[in-house]
C-alpha cells in the first residue's frame, strides 16, 4: 500500500544524505530517491513516468553530485517528460562526447579515403587541414564552431592562397555536415553564408599555357632523340595522341586494347568519374602498340617500367620534360596537346634548330 499523508517534498537534508547507512531507498520528494546500497555506496535515482511507461533514472552517485545538483537535474528531466520528451534520451545525450573539430576532421578522412582513388589527393585533404584550419579550431568541439571561427580559418589565405583557401572551406564544410549527420551538431554549417564575411577574389587569369599543335610534330621529333627508354617515349607519344591522363596511360594493361577494333576501353575504377571510357586509336596507336608488345616481355603493362610486372613511374613524363630542358610547374603533369599542365612549355633553340 502507498503511504498516506502528502507527498514528501525536499524531505532530505545534505547531513542525512551524508549520515545514513542502512541500505534501502529513500524519499525526497518529487520522483526523487536517495538508494543506499548493501555495500554503503549512494546514489540518485529520478523515478517519473515518460510517454506513459514508468522510468527509474540514475543521476549519478553522491560523492559526484550533490542533493541540490539531484535535485536541479530530477526538475530539468521531469520537466523533458512532462512536455512528451524521453528524459533517458535527453540524459545519454548530455553524456555524450562530442568530438573536437580535429577528431572529426580524422574520422572524416579515415572514412572517406577508401572511396578517393588518388592517394595524393587523400594526403593533401587532411594536411591542408592540418595547416590552416588545426591551428585556430582543431581543439573546438564541432558543437562550438561558429562562422567567426570559420573566418578566423579562411581571412588570413582568402587573397593570398585563393585556391587553397577554397579548398579549405569545402572541406571544413564537409567535417561540419558529418558533424550534424552524426548527431553532434543541431544548428546549420557555418560554412553556409561564410562568403558575404569574405572579401571578393580576384579572377584568375593565370592559365595553363597550352602548346601550340603545329610545334607538336617537333616536340616528338626531339623527344624520340632524348636519352629516355623506349617505354617511356612510346608512352609519352601515345598520352599525346590520346588525349589521355597520365595515370591511364601508365596504368594500361593489354586486356583494356582491342587491336582489331582500334579502340582502348578504359574501366571506371581507371576513370576519374567513375564511368569506363572508350578511346578510338590511330593508325600510329597501333604502331606504338605493336612495339610496345615487343618490349613488354609478356608482362601485364603495355608500357613496362623496370621489370616487365610493373608500370611506368607516374613522375616518369615529369622528368622527361625536365631533360629536354622544358620548364614546367609543381602542380602535376597533365598531358594533351590542347590543355599543357606546365606554367611554360616552350622549346629551348638547340631543340627546335
Amino acid at each position: 500500500m502507498k503511504p498516506k499523508g502528502p507527498h514528501p517534498d525536499k524531505a532530505l537534508s545534505a547531513v542525512q544524505v551524508r549520515n545514513l547507512k542502512t541500505p534501502g531507498r529513500y524519499a525526497d520528494g518529487n520522483g526523487l530517491y536517495l538508494v543506499v546500497d548493501p555495500s554503503g555506496a549512494k546514489r540518485w535515482v529520478l523515478r517519473t513516468v515518460a510517454r506513459g511507461k514508468r522510468r527509474d533514472i540514475g543521476l549519478g552517485g553522491t560523492k559526484l553530485v550533490c542533493l541540490a545538483d539531484a535535485r536541479d537535474d530530477a526538475t530539468a528531466l521531469r520537466k523533458i517528460a512532462r512536455d512528451g520528451g524521453d528524459p533517458l534520451a535527453a540524459r545519454r545525450k548530455d553524456r555524450a562526447v562530442v568530438p573536437t573539430f580535429e577528431e572529426a576532421a580524422r574520422t572524416v578522412h579515415t572514412e572517406q579515403a577508401p572511396s578517393w582513388n588518388n592517394a595524393k589527393h587523400s594526403a593533401q585533404w587532411l594536411s591542408s587541414l592540418q595547416a590552416y584550419a588545426f591551428p585556430k579550431i582543431g581543439a573546438m568541439r564541432v558543437d562550438h564552431i561558429e562562422p567567426p571561427d570559420v573566418l578566423r580559418v579562411l581571412s588570413p589565405i582568402w587573397l593570398v592562397r585563393p585556391e587553397t583557401a577554397r579548398r579549405v572551406r569545402q572541406r571544413i564544410g564537409t567535417v561540419l555536415d558529418w558533424a550534424k549527420t552524426a548527431g553532434h551538431r543541431t544548428d546549420t554549417n557555418p560554412i553556409d553564408g561564410i562568403g558575404k564575411g569574405l572579401p571578393k577574389q580576384p579572377k584568375r587569369t593565370n592559365h595553363y599555357t597550352a602548346m601550340p599543335y603545329e610545334d607538336v610534330p617537333e616536340f616528338i621529333r626531339a623527344l624520340r632523340t632524348t636519352e629516355t627508354s623506349p617505354p617511356t617515349v612510346l608512352a609519352f607519344e601515345f598520352l599525346i595522341l590520346t588525349a589521355a591522363r597520365t595515370g591511364e596511360v601508365i596504368g594500361v594493361v593489354w586486356d583494356e586494347i582491342d587491336i582489331d577494333a582500334k579502340t582502348w576501353a578504359i574501366p571506371g575504377g581507371r576513370m576519374k568519374g567513375k564511368a569506363e571510357h572508350r578511346v578510338p586509336l590511330s593508325d600510329r596507336c597501333v604502331e606504338i602498340l605493336e612495339r610496345a608488345k615487343r618490349l613488354s616481355s609478356g608482362g601485364d603493362y603495355v608500357f613496362v617500367g623496370r621489370s616487365a610486372d610493373e608500370p611506368l613511374s607516374n613522375m616518369v613524363f615529369l622528368r622527361t620534360l625536365r631533360r629536354m630542358g622544358l620548364s614546367v610547374t609543381t602542380h602535376g603533369f597533365r598531358s594533351s596537346f590542347r590543355d599543357w599542365a606546365s606554367e611554360k612549355t616552350n622549346f629551348p633553340n638547340d631543340v627546335c634548330e
